[in-house]
């Protein structure tokens, strides 16, 4: 008989599946694992609650980015997505940078393969290549400056109207871009699984019903829906701006993990999740939500799954990546 060791397993599953004792307080223990092994907890506002509510830093990909360099951690244990995590990897190539369960990728970054992309940008040779930071590693190393939806418009200004631009892989956020700022930009074709399925007719419906609530939708979103919106912005927009209004009540078109924040932020104010033109009322990412509490305390006790790279992939990823902080500087 065969035996599988743990490393052996969780590159088959992509997570550590050991048991976890059903009376263990998960937050004291993570607590403890952190201390002992000198690890940050960074946490996506798209995550469970309980993770967000045990993590050192609950952000949008600018501010996590901004997090994973700054840190002095040993450890980097990412709750988030992969390409999240990779950019950790990509900032601290000497760190060890873990992700609770490896199978929490990203529709949209899955949109934008390398090759086929290096072939779309190589029939366009003249164009400087911005992309989302929703992409994989290989895809930085072929882009020229990384944005994210905090600091796109504010990057894309500064680049002269002469250069013409490519921008991936996200096309809501691309024509959202063209219509902020008149540039003709060559956009890829991908979208994000969330927030191209949020329901016009619906979000119609829910304003019929609430007539004093302000709609905040992410620029990922379809135009039927940005539209109707009274704000457009990040993650860590949307959240800023409900928290500085005067408004009571709130639509909100992005993923509905952002909600815990912002009902922190404003227990007296309402939140409300855009629906989906699905039958169900959520607008949860199903890959965010592979990450769980129990997969967490495993990560860190086990100090597994690792995230990897190549060198060259990596190096060539970053420089994108810091000429994007470094252009960002005016951006909170």
């Amino acid at each position: 008989m065969t035996t599988v060791t743990l490393p052996q397993r969780v590159a088959e599953i992509g997570f550590i599946d050991q048991p976890v004792d059903p009376r263990l307080d998960l937050f004291e223990a993570i607590e403890r694992l952190k201390g002992e092994k000198n690890a940050v907890l960074l946490a996506h506002y798209y995550q469970e609650p309980a993770i967000q509510d045990i993590a050192d830093f609950i952000g949008d990909s600018l501010g996590l980015s901004r997090q994973a360099a700054a840190t002095d951690a040993e450890i980097i244990v990412f709750a988030g997505v992969h390409f999240m995590a990779e950019t950790a990897k990509i900032l601290n190539p000497d760190k060890k940078v873990l992700l609770p369960d490896l199978n929490a990728g990203c529709s949209l970054a899955d949109t934008c393969p390398a090759d086929a992309f290096s072939e779309f940008c190589a029939n366009h040779p003249d164009h400087l290549v911005m992309s989302y930071i929703n992409c994989s590693a290989a895809v930085k190393a072929l882009s020229d400056v990384i944005c994210t939806s905090t600091n796109a418009e504010y990057l894309l200004r500064q680049i002269p109207e002469s250069q013409p631009v490519i921008f991936a892989p996200d096309r809501n956020l691309g024509r959202w871009l063209i219509r902020q700022t008149g540039r003709d930009l060559v956009v890829w074709d991908g979208v994000c699984i969330v927030h191209e399925t949020f329901s016009e007719r619906k979000l119609i419906g829910l304003k019929v019903e609430y007539p004093e609530a302000l709609v905040l939708a992410h620029p990922e979103c379809e135009e039927a829906v940005l539209r109707h919106a009274d704000y457009v912005g990040s993650t860590s927009g949307i959240r800023k701006f409900a928290a500085r209004s005067e408004a009571r009540t709130f639509i909100v078109a992005t993923e509905e993990g952002i909600l815990h924040q912002m009902r922190k932020d404003c227990p007296e104010k309402t939140f409300i999740p855009a629906p989906p033109e699905s039958g169900c009322n959520c607008s949860q990412c199903p890959h965010m939500r592979l990450n769980t509490i129990e997969k967490l305390y495993n990560c860190l006790r086990y100090e597994q799954p690792e995230i990897m790279l190549e060198e060259s992939v990596r190096e060539r990823s970053l420089r994108p990546i810091l000429r994007m902080m470094e252009m960002s500087t005016g951006v909170s």
